[in-house]
């Protein structure tokens, strides 16, 4: 069967990577466009135009699917389309190239976190499970009827970075599933049922810790947004970047957003019990310990985040 594959982030690969395994024809590849990483802003390929590209495949950069690159699918003659992680809306038009239509590896239980940033809110909402689904792409939101799905655990120290790496690979293996009834005839794909729950894009401000938020609220916030955008909070008008903190449940004499070394331990006050710090990164520094970052320190007495 003749495949088309869009997808960008690394995410993305090891379901390119899987579905050349199992034997598809991957016709080409559909990713964003080099974009600008680092410091020194180097154009840099996606790592799916990467992986592409030392596969030999044929690569159609797009940030958006417009007439021009509908007539680049078109052209590529695919049966069925694969996307995981594109980070564009497919139009009406291009949805409708391929017999098969367009087959989508979400990262949630659908109709659960609908959007960009599915893991993520799952994490910061305190999802004990969460998954991955395959479903036909429509116009709408995430709104398809369900072919395959599985389910991972979400433990007590998963960030969502990590939760994700651990479905990219679980996911290929349903994707190449999926895709394999599909070829078969024996796929039937199942309108979504339950509550629905949205996960737009996470932004900057999602990163910032709240510290009279609960303890709990403020270590889930912190796990869902590492690596992106990454957790922080403010020291004298200035960004400070922190790691996920661990949970103190026995530490309460803590004002929300005080700071005290107890031992070698550094801890931060918040609306219930103190949370401790892993690794800071103050303005214009590295990434560091929290502990030595507490030594440089003249006095954390009156150190208080904002």
């Amino acid at each position: 069967m003749r495949v088309l594959f869009a997808g960008t982030p690394s995410v993305a690969v090891p379901s390119l990577d899987a579905l050349v395994a199992a034997g598809f024809e991957i016709v080409a590849v559909l990713t964003r466009p080099d974009a600008p990483i680092g410091r020194k802003r180097v154009l840099t390929p996606s790592p799916v135009a990467a992986r592409a590209a030392e596969l030999g495949i044929e690569i159609i950069h797009a940030t958006r699917v417009n007439e021009a690159v509908t007539a680049k699918i078109a052209a590529a003659t695919p049966d069925v389309a694969a996307i995981v992680a594109y980070g564009g809306l497919i139009p009406r038009a291009a949805l409708d190239v391929p017999p098969h239509g367009w087959i989508n590896l979400h990262f949630s239980l659908l109709p659960a976190w609908r959007g960009a940033a599915p893991v993520q809110r799952a994490v910061m909402a305190g999802d004990d499970v969460t998954g991955a689904v395959t479903f036909l792409l429509e116009e709408g939101l995430d709104t398809g009827p369900v072919f395959g799905t599985l389910t991972e655990g979400v433990g007590p120290e998963d960030t969502a970075g990590a939760l994700l790496e651990r479905l990219s690979h679980s996911g290929a293996v349903l994707l190449a599933q999926t895709l394999s009834a599909v070829e078969a005839g024996r796929a039937a794909a199942q309108p979504q049922a339950g509550d629905v729950s949205l996960a737009p894009k996470l932004t900057i401000d999602d990163g910032r810790l709240d510290w009279k938020q609960p303890a709990l609220a403020i270590g889930r916030r912190a796990r869902g947004v590492t690596p992106e955008p990454g957790a922080w909070t403010t020291l004298d008008g200035q960004r400070v970047k922190l790691e996920p903190v661990r949970l103190r449940p026995g530490d309460t004499d803590l004002q929300p957003g005080a700071v005290f070394l107890d031992a070698k331990s550094v801890l931060v006050g918040t609306g219930s019990h103190a949370v401790e710090l892993t690794r800071i990164q103050p303005s214009g520094k590295k990434m560091m310990a929290a502990a030595d970052w507490a030594r440089g320190m003249a006095t954390l007495e009156s150190v208080v985040f904002e």
